[in-house]
């Protein structure tokens, strides 16, 4: 499939408990999703050597990313995914933007890797936002954002200048193993912290 064709089979409208099964898809040229209403759709272990943008896409089903590679910028930019959005194991090459993104099921990044800098700044989690595990290689920014379901933060990696700035955590907080360059990760590293918090 080319990246047309790809648009057309996930502009087609969402059903309970279907996803398009695009998984192990190669894309060569960059895939355009922007301001697009998606069905659900499986892309694990697909490969977008030209990236992806999907700014202010409503993803109405799962969003499953996992174990993908993207060798391109990847902006999800002011997206919203209705249920579960799963980027577990992905691999950002590059740039990967989720400024004010919303994800009203599960955020999750577990072993995600980031080549490039990454935005998460005021994006709004209703589900847990899982980044065990995750390592930040370049920028990481999640000012301003709001954790509504807790931070799963266990042995994440963060760079030395990564941004928590007025960052609200509402429910479990989970730090152990997590730094912040070479200094672990804590409560006091963000602005506010509703819950427990285990480091």
């Amino acid at each position: 499939m080319d990246a047309a064709a790809v648009r057309r089979a996930l502009s087609a409208p969402w059903k309970h408990g279907e996803a398009v099964d695009l998984r192990g898809i190669h894309l060569r040229e960059r895939l355009d999703l922007s301001g697009l209403a998606l069905c659900g759709v499986d892309f694990s272990g697909a490969v977008f050597e030209a990236g992806l943008d999907a700014r202010y896409a409503r993803f109405d089903g799962l969003a499953w990313f996992k174990d993908v590679r993207f060798c391109a910028d990847a902006t999800f930019a002011g997206a919203s995914f209705l249920n579960d959005a799963r980027f577990d194991a992905a691999a950002f090459k590059a740039q990967a933007g989720f400024s004010g993104a919303e994800f009203r099921g599960v955020a999750g990044f577990r072993r995600a890797r980031f080549g490039g800098a990454a935005a998460f700044d005021n994006v709004t989690c209703y589900g847990n936002a899982d980044f065990a595990d995750a390592q930040f290689d370049g920028a990481a920014s999640f000012h301003g954002a709001e954790f509504l379901g807790g931070f799963w933060g266990a042995d994440t990696m963060l760079p030395a200048g990564a941004d928590f700035d007025e960052t609200q955590v509402h429910g479990r907080l989970w730090l152990r193993g997590a730094r912040r360059g070479n200094i672990a990760l804590a409560e006091k590293d963000f602005s506010l912290v509703f819950g427990y918090t285990w480091a």
